[in-house]
């Protein structure tokens, strides 16, 4: 027979005792899962938002390069900008239905097509602007743009605003 001296003196754990640690590593590796899920959905919404303005960022550096190098600048309105770009065609950026259309229209060599989407759908403009300067042939001054541009990107529902502002200068001398 076993004496009460032997059970305390054995080694190993108690039925309770397993229970109360199990419990306490699965209560700790849910909140620990919890989290890192979270995690992981921020990390997502995150990524999609930096696409959002990394496509925006693209069209708008596209918009720019093209204004750089093109001659006969004109804002028929505050929200559309044409000019003849290095190929001799007509561009026309505008806004329209909340996104950037880029139209081009004839000249020799030129592609014409109606009109091209150059943002991303998660990508809502509210303002395009276009406000050139010295784009008067002659008045000594060198073509510049300032364009600004604001919106918001929006994915699964949540927004994010931004406002942009950048400028072109014509490369070529224009006095």
């Amino acid at each position: 027979m076993y004496s009460m001296t032997n059970l305390h003196n054995r080694k190993g754990f108690t039925l309770i005792e397993l229970m109360i640690a199990i419990g306490l590593f699965a209560f700790v590796m849910t909140i620990a899962s919890g989290a890192y899920l979270t995690m992981i959905g921020l990390n997502q919404h995150a990524e999609s938002i930096a696409t959002g303005v990394n496509d925006l960022s693209f069209a708008l550096e596209t918009m720019t390069r093209e204004i750089r190098t093109g001659t006969q600048y004109s804002a028929p309105s505050g929200n559309s900008f044409s000019f003849t770009n290095s190929d001799k065609c007509q561009v026309t950026y505008n806004l329209s239905n909340s996104n950037i259309f880029r139209s081009v229209a004839g000249g020799s060599g030129c592609i014409v097509q109606t009109s091209a989407l150059i943002t991303d759908q998660s990508v809502t403009i509210a303002s395009l602007m276009f406000y050139p300067s010295g784009t008067v042939q002659g008045d000594a001054y060198q073509p510049n743009v300032l364009i600004t541009i604001s919106g918001s990107v929006s994915v699964k529902g949540k927004t994010q605003f931004f406002t942009v502002e950048t400028g072109a200068t014509m490369r070529g001398i224009d006095i």
